[in-house]
């Protein structure tokens, strides 16, 4: 394959010498296919997680954005309601596919970075057990489509830095606009990519270039409705990310990141992206330097600022593990017993960390992982708190019912009565958490609020008072299996005689984290 470096004037800089292409093995879908196939399995243990009734209840709602995500994955919860309707599968069928396609993207990653059979299928197979791409995939929320985007911004980059050929700018602006209309960190891979690229030689000459304002025009028409959605909304998600910063960042962060980060891929493969890493580093093809770069930019920003979310790089770690098999590949074919002993490795803590991922074991046999990963224990949450507001709204007379509002501390609570308690007669709730907060307080007339909490969250009994005269609990939600998720412990309050009119209260609840 001809580079474009071959058409510039002889005093221009000696473009490295081209990378060979190897024909892509089918061995490297079989790893995808597999990680498909054991999310589909087991999509129906357990139950909805607060984030996907979250997005069912955004996509009754469909905008061009909301305060917490783009429209991407709502707009996949809405095609699923129309499929399927309220479908725990149905719902998880989509992170299922993208954790698989993110596993196929390790090898034909690997393929750019110049990886024959063994290390397609190698990068592949790591991809496969890395913690962050199972554990994503099991829950359909932003971050299955994010890390497959940011890996497919990856590939493109890595053929960019082979051909050199500048017209690939135009699939990384599509991929990265796409990706950002999910979560905005792919666009933050892309602009770190950028900036590392603009401080190599060979990586300016093809940032330089027609072909890259057209990807980004690309990007920037794909991101245009969620910026829209953004300017008219007091840019809502700016205050969000201030706020969660505030929570998630600084020296308290760096505890949990910088360890954290060696859990994203099995433990076992961590030599494998370093290996990866120092390969991108000493590379002098135009942007494979870059992405090893912009790996180490992002990890000291995320690192100060969103120390908690360690899987905001999961994606990037997908092309890392690519270019270590390339790296280790000869070496590893020299020494079968070191490979087989890294393969074996892998799997056991790839496997360990299934535990914590995947919902293999009885939901009564998971609280001890809970400290390390609250995801799956969040997933048996919905359940009871709708049986015991349930319980509750039926035990109001119907006077009270009449002028009544179900108000909830976070959106998770109100997603699960709306998409969960739709069959026990219980109106919509309500929340003043995020997006819930656009969408209006109900009844604006209302004179009786039960008002559902998590524990030890906004909405405590301390808290309602200063809104209401009368606050009196009356239920407890308890987790059936004794986990101490966010909602064991809630409480629920009947509140009655507020100090304003609801809808005047309305503005003073809002609250963004």
């Amino acid at each position: 394959m001809s580079e474009y470096a071959s058409t510039a004037p002889l005093s221009a800089p000696q473009a490295p010498a081209p990378v060979s292409l190897a024909p892509f093995t089918r061995w490297a879908l079989v790893p995808g296919a597999v990680v498909f196939a054991v999310l589909m399995a087991l999509s129906g243990r357990y139950g909805f997680h607060g984030d996907e009734l979250y997005m069912l209840d955004c996509a009754r709602h469909l905008a061009a954005s909301y305060v917490d995500q783009p429209v991407f994955a709502p707009l996949m919860a809405w095609v699923t309601l129309h499929l399927f309707g309220v479908s725990l599968p149905g719902l998880r069928l989509w992170a299922a596919l993208a954790a698989g396609g993110t596993v196929t993207i390790g090898g034909l990653t690997a393929r750019e970075f110049g990886g024959g059979r063994r290390a397609q299928v190698l990068a592949a197979s790591f991809t496969a057990v890395m913690p962050v791409v199972l554990g994503s995939g099991h829950i359909a929320n932003t971050t299955p489509y994010m890390i497959t985007a940011t890996a497919g911004l990856g590939l493109v980059a890595a053929r960019i830095g082979r051909t050199g050929d500048p017209r690939w700018w135009l699939a990384a602006g599509a991929v990265t606009g796409v990706g950002a209309e999910d979560n905005h960190q792919v666009a933050i891979l892309a602009v770190a990519l950028t900036i590392c690229a603009l401080a190599t030689r060979g990586g300016r000459r093809l940032v330089f270039s027609w072909w890259f304002l057209g990807g980004a025009a690309i990007a920037a028409a794909l991101e245009a409705p969620d910026l829209w959605w953004q300017a008219t909304h007091d840019w809502a998600t700016i205050a969000m990310t201030h706020s969660l910063n505030a929570e998630n960042g600084g020296l308290a962060g760096l505890v949990t990141w910088i360890p954290g980060q060696l859990g994203v891929t099995a433990l076992a493969s961590v030599p494998v992206w370093i290996a990866g890493l120092r390969f991108l580093w000493k590379s002098q093809r135009p942007l494979w330097r870059p992405m090893g770069f912009a790996w180490a930019l992002l990890f000291v920003v995320f690192a100060l600022t969103t120390g908690k979310q360690i899987y905001y790089l999961g994606g990037a770690y997908v092309y890392l593990l690519a270019a270590g098999t390339v790296a280790l590949d000869g070496w590893l074919r020299a020494r079968p017993g070191r490979l087989r002993r890294l393969l074996a490795a892998t799997a056991v803590t790839g496997a360990v960390a299934t535990l914590f991922t995947l919902p293999l074991l009885p939901p009564g046999d998971i609280r001890w992982t809970y400290q390390s990963n609250t995801s799956l224990g969040e997933q048996t949450n919905a359940a009871p708190v709708v049986s015991t507001v349930a319980g509750v709204w039926r035990s109001l007379t119907p006077a009270q019912r009449a002028g009544a509002v179900l108000y909830t501390g976070t959106y998770s609570e109100a997603a699960a009565i709306n998409e969960l308690g739709r069959g026990d007669g219980l109106p919509t709730a309500v929340s003043a958490h995020n997006a819930d907060w656009w969408w209006g307080p109900g009844n604006p007339d209302a004179t009786t609020v039960v008002a559902v909490t998590p524990g030890g969250f906004t909405t405590s009994a301390a808290y309602l008072r200063q809104y209401f005269t009368s606050v009196r609990l009356v239920a407890t939600v308890t987790n059936p299996y004794g986990i101490p998720t966010q909602d064991n412990d809630g409480k629920v309050y009947l509140c009655t005689s507020p100090r304003q009119p609801w809808d005047q209260l309305w503005p003073q609840l809002r609250h963004y984290d």
